[in-house]
């Protein structure tokens, strides 16, 4: 228990200090200044570590940085939040030393929309200097995402230019029997907008 008096002598305090075990003491401030102060380790008891508990705690420190910098990097590349798995170590302080970051792999309305999508993932899963197999098992997924829609737009783009030759060879049947499938003698091809 400390109690904190003002005395009528400039510069000194007096203290009442109540110590287990010990009688009651008054000091001055001076006094208490001048007392050895005792290494914050033993208050909170935490124990000193052993040379092995040392190497422990580096190996951990440089775990935690790495896994950090590994998910940051897919953050970065446009994944969700982070969540880790942490060790304590012999310190007491607690290391990440796995870690996640949620990528969406989802198809869009489109292609084109897909094939963006896929690309996104491919960024967030290979942004990291070293990624795992995990990363490239989640990139290869998009990857093939992609081939699919190329696929599916190659398709697209097929039928629409099947259907342009087939209204081709119609007008074309049209003009020869005489039927006036044109009126007005505009060219009925000239507006029609295959691109892709």
């Amino acid at each position: 228990m400390n109690i904190s008096l003002n005395s009528s002598i400039p510069g000194y305090n007096y203290t009442l200090q109540s110590k287990e075990g010990t009688s009651t003491e008054l000091k001055s401030s001076k006094e208490l200044k001048e007392e050895p102060k005792q290494d914050k380790k033993d208050t909170i008891g935490i124990k000193e570590l052993s040379e092995g508990e040392k190497a422990q705690v580096i190996d951990l420190q440089a775990r935690d940085a790495e896994v950090k910098a590994h998910e940051a990097a897919h953050q970065g590349g446009g994944g969700g939040a982070a969540t880790y798995t942490y060790q304590q170590g012999p310190d007491g302080k607690m290391y990440a030393i796995g870690g996640e970051v949620p990528i969406s792999l989802k198809t869009g309305s489109t292609p084109e929309e897909t094939i963006a999508n896929a690309m996104q993932v491919i960024a967030a899963a290979t942004a990291p200097a070293n990624p795992s197999s995990q990363d490239m098992s989640v990139a290869a997924s998009a990857k093939s995402m992609i081939i699919k829609a190329q696929q599916e737009k190659a398709n697209e783009l097929m039928e629409a230019t099947e259907g342009y030759d087939t209204y081709k060879k119609e007008v074309a049947s049209n003009a020869s029997f005489g039927g006036d499938s044109n009126p007005g003698g505009t060219n009925p091809l000239s507006s029609l907008d295959i691109s892709a």
